[in-house]
């Protein structure tokens, strides 16, 4: 059977998310067209992966990712993750982690900063990523603190600093930042870029000229961690009948979190 994505759920967490596991399961299932007693092996990532009580396994963002990354190019050296909440870099080898380092969890060194930043100009960041494509002379941002970098913006642009310039800027500042954490490990090609910040070309692009590399996307790049805890979840499962052995599962069903 050929491997890949048959079903996939993107959208926001919102407050209640240790109610949004069961939900997204649920919807996922009926893009697939399968019962969840139909699931195998069920293996749950990211930061609300202790929040997912029907998940056989809990594995880190790191390790799927990795995994994730190296299936859809072999070739991978190294994976850099631009996430909401934080950004990370990972050298691999064999689909495996080797090496990482994440940033300090400051807005202003992950996709927020942008978010932030187009949320005050009032544009979305679809708009914001074409327009720094438009711009020849990106103007430097000194501030890398997420508010002050806002007022700074807006201080410019009152002063009749073109918008293009400014958000080609605003990428560099970013880029910068992620490209300082990378560069702690020895970045390799292939680069593999994931997370929402692989969405914003304006920020590939720039990411890449600052490492002087040039970066692979994947065609969603918000579910390489998640199609990374599916193809560990079907390596154990392939493992545990391989070797004879019973594939142990938690029972249960699918359900919400019941203790907060």
């Amino acid at each position: 059977m050929k491997e890949g994505i048959i079903s996939s759920v993107i959208g926001p967490t919102g407050a209640e998310q240790r109610r949004l596991a069961n939900r997204v399961m649920e919807k996922g299932l009926e893009q697939a067209h399968l019962s969840f007693s139909s699931i195998t092996y069920l293996v749950a990532t990211g930061y609300g992966r202790l929040n997912v009580p029907f998940a056989d396994k809990q594995v880190t963002e790191i390790g799927c990712h990795a995994k994730g990354a190296a299936f859809l190019f072999p070739e991978a050296k190294t994976v850099i993750d631009i996430g909401g909440q934080d950004s990370k870099a990972i050298n691999i080898e064999k689909g495996r982690p080797v090496d990482f380092v994440m940033n300090d969890k400051c807005a202003a060194g992950s996709g927020r900063f942008l978010e932030i930043i187009a949320d005050g100009l009032g544009i979305t960041l679809e708009e914001m990523a074409e327009l720094s494509l438009k711009s020849n002379h990106p103007i430097k941002i000194g501030n890398l603190c997420t508010v002050f970098a806002e007022q700074e913006v807006v201080g410019r642009l009152a002063e009749g600093a073109p918008l293009t310039d400014l958000i080609a800027g605003i990428h560099e500042a970013l880029a910068s930042r992620v490209a300082s954490m990378a560069k702690k490990l020895k970045v390799a090609d292939a680069v593999v870029i994931t997370g929402g910040g692989a969405k914003n070309r304006g920020l590939v692009k720039a990411l890449s000229d600052i490492l002087g590399h040039r970066l692979l996307v994947p065609s969603e790049p918000l579910l390489t961690g998640a199609f990374g805890a599916a193809l560990l979840g079907r390596d154990i499962a392939h493992k545990a009948r391989s070797n004879g052995r019973p594939l142990e599962r938690k029972e249960g069903s699918l359900r919400e979190v019941e203790v907060f």
